[in-house]
C-alpha cells in the first residue's frame, strides 16, 4: 500500500482519540502490505529518556504480526498555531523502518496543494544509509541481514 491521505487521516484520528483538541500530542499510522492500518502514540514521560516515538508501537505491532510495513506517517498537533504537522521520521524511526527496505514510503513536510506533505521512499530520505556498507554489493541490506 502506498502512503495516501487515508493513512494520514488514520494518524490524525488516533491523535484526536488520545489528546483533547487543545493539547499538544502526536500519533502515527503505518500501512501493512495487506492493506491493514496500524496506529500508535508515543509515551509521554517526565523522564524524556523513557519516551518513545509515536511510530514505535505500530512498528512493533507490525513486526509482532509478521506484517510488512509499506508506508508510515507521523503527525503532531501544534495547538499554539492551531495546526497539525506532518513530521518526517527521526533517524531512529528511519532505522526501525529500514527493516522493510528502502522502498518504504514515509511522509515528509511540504508538497503541493492543501495536504502539506509528500511521500518519499526511505532511500531518498536517507541516501547514505550506513547499513549498505555491510552488503557485498553496497545495496540496502535485506530483512534477513537486519534481523541477524
Amino acid at each position: 500500500m502506498q502512503l495516501d491521505q487515508k493513512l494520514v487521516d488514520a494518524a490524525v484520528a488516533q491523535l484526536e482519540r488520545r489528546w483533547p483538541p487543545d493539547e499538544e500530542g502526536g500519533a502515527a499510522a503505518v500501512y501493512l502490505d495487506d492493506g491493514r492500518i496500524l496506529t500508535s502514540v508515543g509515551l509521554d514521560n517526565l523522564n524524556g529518556a523513557a519516551a518513545l516515538c509515536h511510530e514505535t508501537g505500530a512498528i512493533c505491532q507490525a513486526y509482532t504480526l509478521g506484517g510488512r510495513v509499506t508506508a508510515s506517517v507521523c503527525v503532531h498537533r501544534d495547538p499554539e498555531h492551531g495546526r497539525i504537522l506532518v513530521l518526517p521520521p527521526c533517524g531512529i524511526c528511519q532505522e526501525r523502518l529500514a527493516l522493510w527496505g528502502p522502498d518504504v514510503e514515509v511522509a515528509v513536510p511540504g508538497g503541493s496543494g492543501e495536504a502539506g506533505w509528500s511521500a518519499r521512499p526511505l532511500r531518498e530520505v536517507n541516501p547514505y544509509y550506513w547499513g549498505s556498507q555491510f552488503t557485498d554489493d553496497g545495496t540496502w541490506p535485506d530483512s534477513e541481514l537486519h534481523s541477524s
